[in-house]
């Protein structure tokens, strides 16, 4: 009978075990999922803050740009906004220091390269080229253009350009200098046609 007794008692000393695995175990899941999430915001930030310095880097600094204005509005003033969000995001999340100084190396120098050329030139910079006039047209292929285009810089104006353009598509182009004996090259064809894409109105 007392066998019995402390059987009993064991087994109802024992029953609120599992209970307690149970909740370690939520508590196991729920720090595993925190650590994916955590990872593909992570992953997220990273990749369109990549992308956005790639986009800012090539239209800057080569004869690619950026045609639509809704791209360019995004890649110039997104540089300034994720630049110091995935600096901090990475310092916060990276663990490992190896990791944590790699992860923030390209947010710092970005950073870094911001405060050179300046916040207010970059966002007078993010106005798109918009075509004003297409002047010649290639006779070979249509997706080659010689045109007058025109920046607005706010404050300060336009800026005018006369080139030549190459589109890949709607949203972006390459421009080069137009050639000075254009008028003899037998490509190309004159049309001086108005699109006047920025709305301007004339007197």
């Amino acid at each position: 009978m007392i066998g019995r007794v402390a059987l009993l008692v064991t087994f109802k000393k024992a029953k609120p075990k599992p209970q307690s695995l149970s909740r370690s175990h939520i508590r196991d899941l729920w720090c595993i999922k925190k650590m994916t999430i955590k990872k593909y915001i992570s992953t997220i930030l990273n990749g369109i803050f990549i992308l956005t310095i790639l986009l800012f880097a090539l239209d800057g600094l080569t004869s690619f740009e950026i045609k639509s204005q809704t791209i360019k509005s995004f890649v110039y003033f997104g540089i300034m906004v994720l630049t110091p969000l995935t600096l901090i995001w990475n310092l916060w999340t990276i663990k490992t220091a190896k990791w944590k100084i790699i992860g923030s190396t390209i947010s710092t120098l970005t950073l870094v390269g911001i405060l050179i050329v300046g916040p207010l030139k970059i966002a007078f910079s993010s106005s798109a080229w918009r075509t004003q006039k297409v002047i010649y047209l290639n006779g070979h292929f249509n997706f080659k253009k010689v045109e007058f285009q025109m920046q607005d810089v706010g404050a300060l104006g336009y800026n005018k350009r006369t080139v030549e353009v190459i589109y890949l598509t709607d949203l972006f182009m390459i421009v080069s200098p137009v050639e000075k004996d254009i008028d003899k090259r037998g490509e190309w064809v004159k049309v001086d046609k108005e699109v006047n894409e920025l709305g301007l109105k004339f007197p």
